[in-house]
């Protein structure tokens, strides 16, 4: 008998792998994991080699930082703009528990991160390293999880890290932000003035704004604030409703809709991957395990493990208590705590936040492990949490239906 897969067959299971909202924290587990073990390989050399090497002005490393990343904070912006006028996050009553958890998520890690730092001020520049949550990471580890997990908590942990990265967001382009270019600064000033015309003018067609993103960047480069947060400046321009009087049901085919879903698997699939094996690579060769005691590596893994835990579940608790907001629908305070572990995972924004917090790369390299530490911890019993509440929710309704 013929073993041969049929045609429709591989297509159909390629699209459901593709479009499995898991699909996009797998891919980035494994280039992870890629990049470390290349990292530590006969090819570590070519590896790091190739990172420093020029294409035109930049070398590949600060292409895939400075310039993909652009399209992956891009993509951040429409889904914050997104959410906030038409999504999960349109009300005050929507906002108010996974906006004041993400809060308590950058609060307390921050605070964990310095306690260990306190007296290094060399060190404490990266404080925000553990505020921030990968939602392709976290979302893929609780889908995982299928039906043992409410729905309900996986919007609440979708809406946290949408607001998380808005944060992240504010974070870098305060207190990582070089020496400004004031002529450059206005010229980016000038150009989002434009893109601001253009939306109120009606204009639908993408192209006008993103020939004006690109221009956008390149002065954003230019201003010393990071080429990045060009892309959430062009983001919050793009139109997200229609004109006046069109049909709902044809809101889907807005602007911001078309861009926001051309964007999704290039990014989900093609980006983040790259940046995730362009930065997770840390070589181990001279690096004892005493790293792991060291007061930089320890207050990122505290941060992101035991900081997004008592951060994210203290402040539900506490909103709970006083009667502002109610628990998820159908979740239990495990599982509840299992999602707060799940928050701990902060690879590619603390990656991020830690490239542009030091320059050394020694530190950097101590950086990573504190992260892939923490992130790997917060995951695993994150994980283990809420599949063993899942399970025995799903005991408890079986017993009940008896």
């Amino acid at each position: 008998m013929s073993s041969t897969v049929p045609k429709g067959r591989i297509h159909s299971t390629l699209r459901h792998f593709l479009d499995n909202e898991a699909s996009g924290g797998i891919i980035l587990m494994v280039v992870a994991a890629l990049a470390i073990v290349t990292a530590n390989s006969p090819m570590a050399g070519a590896y790091f080699h190739a990172l420093h090497v020029y294409v035109g002005p930049l070398s590949i490393q600060h292409w895939v930082n400075d310039a993909l990343m652009a399209l992956f904070f891009l993509l951040v912006g429409l889904e914050i703009k997104r959410e906030m006028l038409d999504g999960q996050l349109s009300t005050w009553s929507r906002r108010i528990l996974p906006g004041a958890a993400a809060v308590g998520g950058m609060l307390f890690p921050a605070l964990f991160y310095v306690y260990f730092n306190w007296n290094d001020p060399r060190t404490l520049r990266g404080w925000a390293i553990p505020t921030a949550t990968d939602i392709a990471f976290a979302l893929g580890v609780i889908s995982l999880l299928g039906k043992r997990v409410p729905a309900s908590l996986k919007i609440f942990l979708a809406a946290l890290a949408i607001i998380d990265d808005l944060g992240a967001v504010i974070v870098i382009a305060i207190f990582y932000t070089a020496d400004l270019n004031l002529l450059a600064l206005a010229g980016a000033g000038i150009v989002t003035g434009n893109l601001i015309i253009f939306n109120r003018m009606g204009v639908r067609a993408l192209w006008p704004y993103l020939v004006l993103g690109a221009v956008l960047w390149v002065l954003v480069f230019a201003s010393g604030i990071h080429a990045t947060l060009a892309g959430v400046v062009l983001a919050l321009t793009v139109p997200l409703k229609l004109t006046p009087g069109t049909p709902e049901a044809t809101h889907d085919e807005s602007p911001l809709h078309k861009l926001e879903h051309k964007l999704h698997k290039p990014v989900a699939f093609v980006i983040v991957p790259i940046f995730g094996f362009a930065n997770a690579g840390v070589s181990f060769a001279g690096i004892s395990t005493s790293v792991l005691t060291e007061h930089l590596t320890l207050g990122v893994a505290a941060g992101l493990l035991l900081g997004k835990l008592v951060g994210v579940l203290g402040t539900v608790a506490l909103l709970v208590k006083l009667g502002l907001a109610d628990l998820p629908a159908r979740s239990t305070w495990g599982q509840m705590a299992g999602t707060a572990l799940l928050c701990g995972i902060g690879f590619t924004m603390s990656l991020f936040i830690g490239l542009l917090a030091f320059n050394d790369p020694a530190v950097q390299d101590r950086v990573k492990i504190g992260i892939l530490a923490g992130s790997v911890a917060a995951g695993a019993i994150g994980a283990i949490v809420l599949a063993m509440t899942g399970r025995r929710d799903d005991d408890m309704i079986e017993r009940l239906q008896e």
